[in-house]
């Protein structure tokens, strides 16, 4: 027996030994350059990421050092965001039988290079998206992770690029409150700039330049949900609430959810509710779904369709753990929500965010159309191109041009060879932009820039799905390209132009 036994007790020794030895080769030791340890500066990151952009190119962490991630993590409060997978498009978590266990390995070492708890590092496991928040402090944990196979990414999570810019002396006045495109203003609208339509509704004079007003006689929304992903739903305006059926729309539905943390703590999860905070998702609610109502109100390009709007950030920067965050948990929101065949978002930021990326490919890989704003300058970002997640292939990227025109970008618009259609929304002589219901109860206001002209065109495309309910999105893309001025040879700079309403649903 003794006999028997020995040989089985050196085979586990040895087996025990040659796991340790796995072990420890797994978790080497990182050696980072003396010149390499220096922590860099806010300041000097953000330049980093200026350079890049200023030279014509999509800033992401992946194309900079270890040391600059590294920086840029700890300047964020010590929070990272890691995306695992087998390979780059192994994303979503419900497809990936071994996601937990990559998970798991992926903690074990992070505590073995910070000496730390697991308890201690993981922030937040998203529950659809193979990715994680953690906290990292140390630069040899970033150097480690980046060289695995295993992870797909690992950046900031709490990187404010726009506080640096109002930190930075001689930056030209820059401020994130002045230009989030928050506000509660109202405004009253110029006779020239509507005509009123039964039963008493306004209709915007750029509605008559894309022939909108004609394609409701094919079409009018009903039956299509568009899901909106903003700053939320005015609970002041009764027409995208309690009065969403009035006039001649009828039958449809509005929700609105909030997915926002309103805190400087990242491990905080209690949102401040749906309603909008700032007033601008209620006018993009207002110019693609407003009833055609008997108030004198403005009109919104698909009147009969349904609604549901997410309040996932504070303005239109979506610059901070909590933003990036609450666009991530929208889009997977509105991926995991049947019958929501649109996503609008007017939102977004100068360079590439990789777990808002991950939200945008997990509600593409569910069939969404997916329309995002190209870009509307401001004091810190008139040098940038078309933003992101705009110039995701996944996303559909719109911006605005001038009365009249379809290659004459609006005074605050951006355009590149990413946008695939644009929105006439500035008038010519006047300057003015589109009318639409204000935050309050019974007043108008105008909205400008590539956020309407995006919030337009998902209406527009809501009027093609009603009209071809069987369709997919690749048909009704296809369908609003074969209406636009440019098709089927692309602008470069402005994609297929204006969109005909009247031809795409006929």
């Amino acid at each position: 027996m003794i006999r028997r036994i020995l040989p089985l007790v050196v085979a586990g020794l040895l087996l025990s030994l040659t796991s340790c030895s796995e072990n420890e080769q797994s978790f080497e030791a990182i050696s980072i350059a003396q010149e390499q340890r220096e922590l860099l500066t806010p300041q000097e990151i953000k330049a980093k990421i200026d350079a890049s952009i200023q030279n014509g190119m999509h800033f992401t962490w992946k194309a900079v050092t270890t040391q600059t991630v590294w920086s840029a993590i700890v300047h964020g409060n010590s929070l990272a965001t890691v995306g695992f997978g087998a390979d780059a498009n192994d994303f979503d978590r419900t497809k990936s039988n071994s996601s937990a266990t990559q998970q798991q390995a992926l903690l074990e070492r992070i505590a073995y290079y910070e000496q730390k708890e697991i308890k201690d590092i993981l922030v937040n496991a998203d529950p659809y998206l193979n990715l994680m928040d953690v906290r990292i402090e140390k630069q040899e944990t970033v150097a480690a992770l980046r060289k695995l196979g295993l992870v797909r990414y690992v950046e900031p999570a709490d990187f404010r690029y726009f506080t640096v810019a109002e930190m930075k002396p001689g930056n030209g006045g820059v401020t994130t409150q002045s230009d989030s495109g928050c506000g509660f203003e109202s405004a009253t609208l110029a006779t020239s700039d509507y005509t009123t339509v039964t039963p008493n509704a306004k209709v915007p004079w750029a509605f008559y330049s894309h022939n909108i007003p004609s394609a409701w006689s094919f079409a009018t929304g009903r039956g299509i949900t568009i899901g909106i992903v903003d700053t939320g739903l005015s609970p002041n305006q009764s027409l995208l609430g309690t009065n969403f059926n009035n006039g001649a729309s009828t039958g449809r539905t509005v929700q609105k959810f909030g997915v926002y943390v309103d805190s400087i703590w990242p491990w905080s999860t209690t949102t401040d509710g749906p309603n909008d905070q700032c007033g601008h998702g209620t006018s993009m609610a207002s110019v693609a779904t407003a009833p055609r109502n008997d108030r004198g109100l403005p009109v919104g390009v698909a009147y009969n369709a349904n609604l549901i709007t997410y309040r996932a950030a504070s303005n239109v920067v979506l610059d901070g753990y909590h933003e990036q965050n609450g666009v991530k948990n929208a889009f997977t929101a509105l991926a995991n929500t049947a019958n929501v065949k649109i996503i609008s978002m007017s939102m977004g930021h100068v360079f590439s965010v990789s777990k808002i990326a991950d939200g945008v490919k997990y509600a593409y890989s569910k069939g969404k159309l997916i329309f995002c704003a190209g870009g509307t300058s401001t004091s810190f970002t008139n040098f940038v191109g078309v933003i992101f997640p705009a110039w995701m292939p996944e996303a559909v990227a719109v911006t605005g041009v001038k009365e009249g025109t379809s290659n004459q970008k609006c005074d605050v618009c951006h355009s590149g060879s990413e946008i695939q259609f644009t929105i006439q929304m500035q008038r010519a002589a006047s300057g003015n932009t589109i009318p639409v219901d204000s935050y309050y109860d019974n007043q108008s206001d105008y909205v400008g820039g590539s956020s309407v002209a995006t919030a337009t065109t998902a209406g527009i495309a809501a009027l093609v799905w009603s009209k071809n309910p069987t369709w997919t999105r690749d048909q009704v893309l296809n369908k609003l390209r074969q209406s636009a001025t440019y098709y089927p040879t692309r602008n470069s700079n402005y994609g297929y132009g204006n969109i005909n309403a009247l031809l795409a649903v006929q």
